[in-house]
C-alpha cells in the first residue's frame, strides 16, 4: 500500500499558484509597453543578429497599439507581484521554510552534480532534502530576480521622483535594460521549470496542488534464515 507524505504547506501552495498569473500577466503587459520602443538587439554596429522582436511577431499577437492597455495591466499587477512576493519572503522567515530553499555551502558543488545526472553526464546524486541544492539556487535566484524587478521597474516607472534609485542602477537607460533582462530570465525559468515538472511526473506536480507525496510501498521482503547444513564432527 502506497504511503502519503505531507510535502508542501497551504502557503507555499498559495504564493506558488498565485504568482503564475501574476507573472504572466505581467510578461504579456511589459511586451504591450516594449512595442512602443523595442529598442534591443544582440548584435554590433549596423549588424543585428537578433531582435527583439521582428514585427511579424507583434503582428501575429496583436501587440501594436495597446501601449495605454498595457501601462494599465502593468501598473496594477506590479502591486500585487510585490504584496505576494513580500509575504512570500516573510513567510519563508518566520516559518524558517528558508533553511530548506535558501542555499548553503555546499549548493554550488552539489548544484553542478545534480546538473550533470540532468544532462545524463552522471549516475549517482548527492544526497537530497525536500529540495536539491540545484533547486535551491534557482529558486533563490528567482527571489533575487523578483527583488531586482520590483527595483527597476519603479526606477523606470518614477524616474524623477525615485532619482536616487535611478542613479545606482545606472541611470534611466540602465534601468530599463536591466528591467527587460530580468524579464527574459523569468521566461527561461519558466521553461526551464515546466521541463522539469514534465520530466519529474504526475507526483510531483500534484503535490503542489494538494500539499502531499505519493511515495511507494515500503518493500515487505524478508530475508529466511537457512540452517548450517555444514556437517559436524562427532570426535
Amino acid at each position: 500500500m502506497k504511503k502519503i507524505a505531507k510535502k508542501h504547506s497551504l502557503a507555499i501552495r498559495w504564493f506558488h499558484w498565485v504568482n503564475f498569473p501574476i507573472l504572466l500577466v505581467m510578461i504579456w503587459s511589459g511586451l504591450l509597453i516594449y512595442w512602443a520602443n523595442d529598442v534591443y538587439r544582440i548584435g554590433w554596429g549596423k549588424t543585428t543578429i537578433l531582435k527583439f522582436f521582428p514585427d511579424s511577431f507583434y503582428k501575429a499577437l496583436h501587440v501594436p497599439f495597446r501601449l495605454a492597455e498595457g501601462m494599465s495591466l502593468h501598473f496594477v499587477f506590479m502591486w500585487l507581484f510585490a504584496i505576494n512576493g513580500l509575504l512570500y519572503f516573510l513567510y519563508l522567515l518566520f516559518s524558517k521554510e528558508y533553511k530548506l530553499i535558501f542555499p548553503n555551502r555546499h549548493s554550488l558543488k552539489e548544484g553542478w552534480l545534480v546538473l550533470l545526472h540532468d544532462l545524463h553526464l552522471r549516475k549517482g546524486l548527492p544526497p537530497q532534502k525536500k529540495y536539491n541544492a540545484a533547486q535551491r539556487l534557482a529558486y533563490t535566484g528567482v527571489i533575487v530576480m523578483g527583488f531586482l524587478m520590483l527595483l527597476t521597474g519603479l526606477a523606470i516607472y518614477k524616474p524623477a521622483q525615485l532619482n536616487f534609485l535611478c542613479s545606482i542602477l545606472g541611470g534611466y537607460e540602465w534601468a530599463r535594460a536591466e528591467h527587460f533582462i530580468i524579464t527574459l530570465l523569468f521566461v527561461l525559468f519558466f521553461f526551464v521549470h515546466i521541463i522539469q515538472v514534465i520530466i519529474a511526473g504526475w507526483n510531483n506536480f500534484q503535490s503542489m496542488i494538494t500539499g502531499f507525496d505519493v511515495l511507494p510501498a515500503p518493500d515487505k521482503t524478508t530475508e529466511i534464515s537457512v540452517p548450517d547444513q555444514s556437517p559436524v564432527s562427532n570426535s
